[in-house]
């Protein structure tokens, strides 16, 4: 049985038996295999020059062993080196160590339920960066070869990538303000390039974290846009899971939208360049990258500022991904109250669809400066979405702008992200744009004019406006006098939130 890191999950020309289904004799040492492999060898081959038929073998692109050795471990109860047979049908655990500083690779072995050894059984120095691709694969291969009644067992396994531990000495960081989902996240400083990181930690023990830190790196580990948070490292440590990000020293957006004076603390070509940041993000995550990926908790508190003020969106724990193509496979509620699409409430089913209302709540947050639902429990709530609707329906839209921009705002940027921030959260999911069309009108709006820049001219250029927008101009925030409701998507008394 091998672990492996491989750069492709393509293994259709690889050969059994002795290849492991990882190689075959032509493709054997070849540098461009880019496999890195770790081996439990239970059977004597000469042709690979075995040491024996119980060992264990480092492996670089080929199945010849850059270094073999028996499995050793030593047992503190007898003060002796015991050795471990491979074959003996008793459960063991093995560890494999990479630093990347040092390019030491490290094994250990030893029975179930004894603790990881303290130094390695062998080690060997290889700079793995020169093998293994950008993406890679993590999994494990096995073969039985013409032994009858071999079977080899999987009962767990983890993986994490890191430095040693003293990199991160987590009792002397400094606490961030802001705890992302189900870990405290604390400032740190990497010692080698002195680059300031985001550290997330999440307790071992709790299975909600494990399930977030499997999401975090399963997803946002190999996105790469610059409106999205960087993940730059993770591992396993101790009882503790670490996920290392790109610092953002300005924080999350939340505490720029409610300060507690009236004077703004981002004004509006900041929230402006902000929203287009976000839907940015969320194109290349619902369109753009190589699987769909539902976010599933779009939020001001998830929304980073760099030091441009350039907003990143952050914390992936509930993120989901699936193939294009495909349906999407959620039947549990994820999301914070206030940004949940009606259905998705109803059903639990996480789409593309619900990102968007939560992206249309949060582009009333940034523009109205007010939160998605605010009042006491006994009292009735104020439900942003409906006090834009009606001030949409009484002829009054801009009034819902934050009065602390004062007059330091663009009228027709306000207009656009009210409007566009109604329709991403119509309370029907079909009725609701995508990102790409949401793309559109932010991209189209600095080449539209209010006498020009009618929705019909835009959709008969052909990017594809419903056919209820088309009764007025983009950047027209009154309702015209004597258009029949209907134009405005209001399909009847229970749904009458406009479309743009």
């Amino acid at each position: 049985m091998a672990f492996f890191i491989a750069p492709s999950m393509n293994f259709s020309d690889a050969v059994p038996a002795q290849f492991l289904g990882l190689l075959n004799p032509q493709k054997n040492s070849d540098p461009e295999n880019h496999i890195f492999a770790v081996e439990l060898d239970t059977v004597f081959n000469s042709e690979f020059e075995d040491i024996n038929d119980n060992h264990v073998g480092i492996h670089i692109n080929s199945l010849r062993s850059n270094l073999s050795f028996v499995p050793r471990f030593y047992d503190s109860t007898s003060g002796r080196l015991e050795t471990l047979s491979l074959s003996s049908n008793e459960p063991m655990q093995v560890w494999v160590d990479y630093d990347g500083e040092t390019y030491k690779v490290s094994v250990m072995v030893a029975p179930l339920n004894m603790a990881k050894p303290s130094y390695p059984l062998t080690s060997t120095t290889y700079n793995l960066s020169a093998i293994l691709t950008e993406t890679a694969y993590v999994g494990f291969s096995a073969a039985t070869g013409t032994i009858a009644g071999t079977k080899h067992y999987l009962l767990g396994w983890s993986f994490g990538m890191g430095g040693p531990d003293p990199a991160i000495n987590m009792t002397v960081l400094p606490k961030l303000p802001r705890a992302g989902g189900f870990g405290q996240i604390y400032k740190g400083v990497l010692p080698a390039s002195k680059t300031e990181v985001a550290v997330k930690r999440v307790s071992h023990g709790s299975r909600q974290g494990m399930r977030e830190f499997i999401a975090e790196v399963v997803s946002i580990g190999r996105l790469r846009h610059r409106n999205i948070i960087q993940l730059l490292g993770y591992c396993r440590r101790k009882k503790e899971l670490i996920l290392v990000y790109e610092y953002m020293p300005n924080g999350s957006l939340e505490k720029y939208l409610y300060t507690s004076d009236d004077s703004p603390s981002v004004g509006w070509d900041e929230r402006f360049q902000i929203i287009k940041g976000l839907e940015s993000g969320l194109l290349y995550l619902h369109e753009h990258w190589e699987q769909v990926v539902i976010h599933r908790d779009i939020k001001a508190s998830n929304v980073l500022l760099n030091g441009d003020m350039n907003g990143r969106l952050g914390d992936f724990g509930l993120a989901r991904l699936y193939n294009h193509g495909t349906e999407p496979q959620t039947t549990r509620m994820a999301g914070t109250f206030g940004y949940i699409a009606p259905e998705l409430a109803r059903t639990g089913k996480s789409s593309p669809l619900t990102d968007v209302f939560a992206f249309g709540v949060l582009l009333l947050e940034i523009t109205c400066g007010r939160r998605p639902i605010e009042g006491r429990a006994q009292d009735t709530p104020f439900i942003l979405v409906d006090w834009v609707t009606e001030h949409w329906h009484t002829g009054s839209l801009m009034e819902a702008m934050d009065r602390r921009l004062q007059s330091d705002y663009n009228t027709d940027e306000v207009c656009l992200a009210l409007k566009l921030g109604l329709w991403c959260s119509h309370p029907l999911p079909n009725a609701r744009p995508s990102m790409q069309q949401v793309m559109l009108y932010l991209e189209v709006r600095d080449h539209v004019s209010p006498a020009t820049g009618s929705a019909a001219s835009l959709h008969r250029s052909g990017l594809g406006f419903p056919a209820s927008s088309l009764a007025f101009g983009v950047l027209d925030c009154r309702r015209p006098e004597g258009v029949p409701s209907h134009m405005y998507g209001e399909l009847d008394s229970s749904y009458s939130v406009p479309r743009l």
